[in-house]
């Protein structure tokens, strides 16, 4: 297929830019101009990625090939990488921008195919959602490249890899990581490195626009014109695609990757859940000599600004004696090793159907043992105390068991609830933040622990000789 594919494809390329320069043209004198593609050229063009699509069929992992057949597909100009998908009307589109698509290899061509039926494997489309508060596109879109990039050979020249990662970023990052790894340690090295835009800036320009060059930080900017579809519907969607196209040999990353998402089933685990929020709370800034001020760079005697992340977090821990001991002891850990790396002011509440006990911590060796007095459970107090602190974020560790709706409303913070591992709902009708589930933790049986039984009369069966049977 080799010289006469690479011939078609150089050919389309020169009509891609005629088309291209002559919409930029018509845009100089009318703003609102309309990009016209021609049909003989949509033609020729999705004739092209059929002959990629018969390579695909070839491959031994003939998936993609069988996947890419159930795609509805389209051209676009104003993406800012050679393929795009997203969800519309029942079904996964997949965006062709002949201007980066046409000056690739057959290989990378199948590549970068390859690339955005992991993202919809990957479930990449509604899990950037739950991460979109707390971390920036650049973060998130890297991260996700990195996942599915890792397992693909052929790569563009602009793609992102480990390597370049690791070199541009200065990081160790490890390969074969989930995504959540991947975005947390991006996040960190992207603040370090970053320049504060200008507040003042220029607003987007909603025109019509065309793109030449790949840019990671807009790459998945197409996602946002999904149907609005909920997680459940759109992963029963996924799955019938995948099922069509498991007609060959899947390749057994996909086939872990599937698994791997199975055995989740989909869900942001509360720890992860927990720093993309403590990511959004408002935060206060201090000033640096280490950066220049972003709106009068050239006056070295002005300080910068950082954000020092400092905010009001709560954290709820119900002491009823619904929760075990190894349940509270594992909340605390994970917390603590979530906050370390955040100058926030944490305040511990223990509640069971009132407050208890109240106090600030520093470390995990500020946790007192907690309170032996254990009644039901009841969430109320615990908000108004919250609402009467203003509070930034409260974390409500408990087994879900207490009133039907809350008699004081959360006001102007965030709350997540942390469901033990026995339990796997919420008793109220209305939670006001996300519901998450604990991990389970296997609780010390001690219905038999003699150490426990005082005696009045002087001695103890534990004074006697063993008994074997």
């Amino acid at each position: 297929m080799g010289t006469y594919f690479d011939t078609l494809a150089a050919g389309l390329y020169e009509q891609a830019n005629i088309i291209a320069a002559a919409f930029l043209k018509k845009k100089r004198s009318d703003a609102k101009a309309k990009l016209h593609i021609p049909q003989e050229f949509s033609e020729e063009f999705f004739s092209l990625v059929d002959k990629v699509n018969v390579s695909l069929m070839e491959d031994k992992d003939n998936f993609y090939g069988y996947f890419l057949l159930q795609m509805t597909r389209e051209i676009r100009f104003d993406i800012s990488s050679p393929t795009g998908v997203n969800f519309k009307g029942a079904c996964y589109v997949i965006y062709f921008n002949p201007l980066i698509f046409l000056n690739l290899t057959l290989k990378q061509m199948e590549t970068t195919i390859k690339h955005e039926i992991l993202h919809i494997v990957s479930l990449h489309l509604v899990r950037a959602k739950e991460f979109k508060a707390g971390y920036s596109p650049l973060a998130i879109n890297t991260a996700m490249n990195l996942v599915v990039n890792t397992y693909l050979d052929n790569l563009p020249p602009y793609a992102v890899t480990l390597e370049w990662v690791n070199l541009n970023y200065s990081l160790k990052l490890l390969p074969f990581e989930p995504f959540e790894y991947y975005v947390e340690k991006l996040q960190t090295a992207i603040d370090l490195l970053e320049t504060d835009k200008d507040e003042t800036a220029d607003e987007e320009n909603t025109t019509e626009k065309i793109e030449t060059g790949y840019d990671p930080e807009k790459t998945h900017d197409i996602w946002e014109e999904s149907s609005d579809i909920d997680e459940k519907t759109l992963t029963e969607f996924t799955e019938k695609f995948v099922i069509h196209a498991q007609k060959g040999s899947m390749p057994n990353y996909v086939e872990n990757l599937l698994a791997a998402r199975k055995n989740s089933k989909g869900e942001l685990p509360w720890n992860i859940y927990l720093k993309r929020l403590m990511g959004t709370v408002e935060s206060n800034k201090k000033k640096t000599i280490t950066r220049r001020n972003r709106r009068q760079p050239d006056r070295l005697d002005l300080r910068g600004q950082l954000r020092s992340h400092k905010a009001k977090i709560a954290v709820a821990l119900d002491i009823s004696g619904s929760i075990s001991d190894e349940e509270f002891q594992q909340a605390i850990k994970e917390v603590f090793a979530i906050v370390k790396n955040y100058k926030h002011e944490l305040t511990i509440i223990e509640c069971d159907n009132e407050i208890r006990r109240v106090y600030k911590v520093q470390s995990a060796k500020d946790v007192k043992e907690r309170s032996h007095i254990r009644g039901g459970t009841k969430f109320t107090p615990v908000f108004e105390y919250a609402n009467a602190n203003k509070l930034d974020l409260l974390v409500y560790f408990t087994d879900g068991k207490g009133e039907d709706e809350l008699q004081a409303t959360p006001k102007s913070y965030k709350t997540l609830w942390v469901i033990s591992g026995k339990e796997n709902s919420l008793s109220l009708k209305k939670a006001y933040g996300a519901v998450k589930k604990l991990t389970n933790v296997q609780t010390k049986d001690t219905t038999l622990d003699m150490s426990h039984v005082s005696f009045r009369d002087g001695y103890s069966m534990n004074d006697q000789e063993k008994i074997h049977i």
